[in-house]
């Protein structure tokens, strides 16, 4: 049977030698076989030209199949079998080829395949089509092949929107991909030509999939689906921020895990999905400050700006394949400097009051006439542990919370303040001096000692002018507690100081008797922790010695000759053995006060003017606050010494002090005075 479309067209009827070989292009579509289901790039011809060879003198099919022809519609076939006197060919008994419809491969969800026999369509189609006239001859193949790209397109849009599902079909993904960047390139080589376009060139399906994935993206943060595991005690706003930044991490690690592998690498499509979550999180964000929270939501939402979502973002899995620091921030500043004050007014709020309440708790104590508790026989109070904790754990909290060491320094910045509160709780303790005041003064100095520790060791704590200010209050407060605490044994004591560099000082054991009474009387100064108490030992020890040679330089003793000279030398060096011993004994840790004394005697001792010189010389070296009152006083004891050499031996100081630098050495001979 012959038909005639605009010419002959060869049938079974006709003799085979008057067939033409079979062109690789059909009028809609190259046959296919499952395994020829792909092409490499760039081996795909473009703008195939139309089916017009001629066979045997006449005109070659042109235009559409007859419906006899055609396979089911969207896949147009030709199926031509060659025989020999009425038998199949040789070749018939080779394996067939399957063919692959454009409607079979949709429903394998091969898309990439699908998109291909669409591309040749067009090619072939269009190829013939030279102007605009000639375009409406080939109306219906024009729509048919228009509807077809409509079906796969939205077959595209369907996976794309299911790719983010725990049973995505990651081949149909990766076939879509594909699919849209054949799409993509066909784009760019029409937009390269000058020739009739199909109406639906470019189809723009990049920018397609961009937009699918935005909508992918808003729509499974709009509603997520993975609900806080509690949600019980949050509120609404913590619930849903909650909710959807675990929508966010489990979606990236979907992508990371699955999603990234149906992408070709140099799509960064984890980069891609990642900035479309920042985004879509940020401007949700951007609405929940906007509304104004209570101070438990603000904390949560600077929470997930600084602490959450950098975390959420550094976890191994994520890490290795998104740029969180191309990110940036979930919030612009000035929707995070309102919330940070807020958030930073009420914890400093919150510590003020706080140490308020700890000091007055303790105020109410003493008021009562309570003593503090005792740890081992030593009083203790929880003022500074309460307070140095809370301190600490705020700071830390806010540091975490602001993302920033310096803004969380802030709630700090009225402790200052505070400090020299507690100070004057301290004063108004021992000003008053009731019968329990000794023992909240020993416990102070455990207060005093732990503020201080952590000032010096945890500074990153404060800001540096409030921790400056509240070492300076702490150290005032020290000194007046010792103070308090000493001046009535110094009372004590001072009949025995007056004898001190005297003639019965030199002739008798007075000096034996005045340790037996200090030793009596730091007894009464027990109670303070142990570290507390050295440092008050060491104290009493160096007012101890302070006094001994402000005594000694009073001059009432008079050493005329080298015999009373040698008998003060015996005398001051075996009184500052024993007092070094003492005090060592008792916790002190001044072992340079025996030295001072030593070199005091030394200077009795020596007779030559030389030697006089060179040890008092050394004992400027050592203690640079001594002056030329002192060496002047010292030497007036040794009546034999003639007031030239005293001149010397002076200037011999002077020249001392003049070219010694800092030594480091504690002050003094500037708290001895002298006449």
């Amino acid at each position: 049977m012959c038909l005639t479309l605009r010419g002959c067209l060869p049938c079974r009827s006709c003799r085979e030698k008057d067939l033409p070989a079979p062109s690789s292009n059909s009028s809609r579509t190259r046959m296919r076989t499952r395994s020829d289901s792909s092409e490499p790039d760039g081996t795909r011809p473009n703008f195939l030209p139309g089916l017009t060879a001629r066979a045997s003198g006449g005109n070659w099919f042109r235009g559409k199949l007859p419906r006899l022809f055609r396979s089911p519609r969207g896949q147009d076939t030709v199926n031509i079998t060659s025989t020999t006197d009425g038998h199949h060919s040789p070749k018939d008994e080779e394996p067939q080829n399957v063919i692959l419809t454009f409607e079979e491969n949709l429903g394998l969800h091969k898309y990439s395949e699908a998109s291909q026999l669409l591309i040749q369509r067009e090619e072939s189609l269009f190829g013939e089509i030279t102007e605009l006239d000639s375009l409406a001859r080939h109306e219906e193949e024009v729509n048919d092949l228009a509807e077809d790209y409509g079906i796969l397109k939205r077959n595209i849009l369907q996976t794309l929107l299911q790719s983010l599902k725990a049973d995505a079909n990651t081949e149909a993904l990766t076939s879509a991909v594909k699919a849209i960047y054949q799409e993509d390139k066909q784009d760019g080589l029409w937009r390269q030509t000058d020739r009739t376009r199909p109406g639906w060139r470019p189809n723009s399906w990049r920018e397609l999939h961009d937009a699918t994935l935005h909508n992918l993206v808003n729509e499974r943060m709009d509603y997520p689906s993975t609900p806080s595991a509690n949600q019980e005690g949050q509120s609404s706003v913590e619930a849903h921020i909650h909710s959807m930044g675990r929508q966010l991490k489990d979606d990236l690690l979907m992508v990371v895990e699955v999603v990234r592998n149906c992408y070709p690498p140099e799509t960064d499509i984890c980069n891609v999905y990642a900035r479309l979550y920042h985004q879509t999180f940020s401007a949700r964000l951007r609405k929940v400050a906007d509304f104004g929270l209570e101070d438990k939501d603000c904390q949560f939402l600077l929470r997930w700006v600084n602490e959450y979502y950098p975390g959420l973002l550094q976890k191994p899995a994520l890490a290795s394949e998104i740029n969180a620091e191309a990110l940036g921030k979930l919030l612009p500043p000035e929707l995070l400097e309102p919330l940070e004050e807020q958030y930073l007014s009420k914890q400093q709020h919150e510590l003020m009051t706080y140490i308020r309440r700890v000091l007055e708790e303790a105020k109410e104590m003493w008021n009562n006439g309570q003593e503090p508790m005792r740890e081992d026989g030593c009083y203790v109070s929880p003022v500074a542990y309460d307070i140095i904790q809370l301190v600490n754990g705020m700071v830390t909290s806010a540091k975490t919370v602001l993302g920033d060491l310096h803004k969380a320094q802030s709630i700090t910045s009225k402790l200052n303040g505070l400090m020299q509160s507690f100070k004057t709780f301290q004063d108004e303790v021992m000003r008053q001096n009731k019968p329990n005041s000794k023992a909240f003064t020993k416990a102070n100095l455990g207060n005093i000692e732990q503020f201080r520790d952590t000032l010096t060791k945890n500074g990153d704590l404060f800001l540096e002018d409030v921790r400056k200010d509240c070492l300076s209050v702490l150290t005032d407060m020290k000194e007046s507690a010792h103070m308090y605490l000493l001046s009535p044994v110094h009372e004590v004591l001072k009949p025995q100081y007056r004898k001190l560099g005297t003639s019965d000082w030199l002739n008798k054991p007075l000096f034996e008797k005045l340790l037996v009474s200090i030793q009596a009387e730091i007894q009464e100064l027990q109670g303070s922790k142990e570290s507390c108490h050295q440092e008050l030992m060491s104290k009493f020890h160096q007012e101890v010695t302070v006094e001994y040679v402000k005594r000694l330089l009073r001059g009432e003793v008079k050493l005329k000759d080298k015999e009373r000279q040698d008998k003060a030398y015996v005398t001051v060096k075996n009184d500052a053995e024993r007092l070094h011993s003492l005090f060592i004994k008792m916790g002190s840790k001044e072992d340079w006060l025996k030295e001072i004394l030593i070199k005091i005697a030394e200077v009795l001792k020596l007779q030559e003017l030389p030697a006089i010189q060179m040890q008092v010389a050394s004992l400027g070296s050592a203690f640079p606050d001594l002056s030329e009152k002192h060496v002047s006083a010292l030497l007036k004891l040794k009546t034999n010494f003639s007031r030239a050499d005293r001149k010397t031996v002076k200037a011999t100081l002077t020249d001392t002090l003049t070219v010694a630098g800092e030594t480091g050495a504690p002050p003094f001979f500037s708290k001895v005075q002298v006449r």
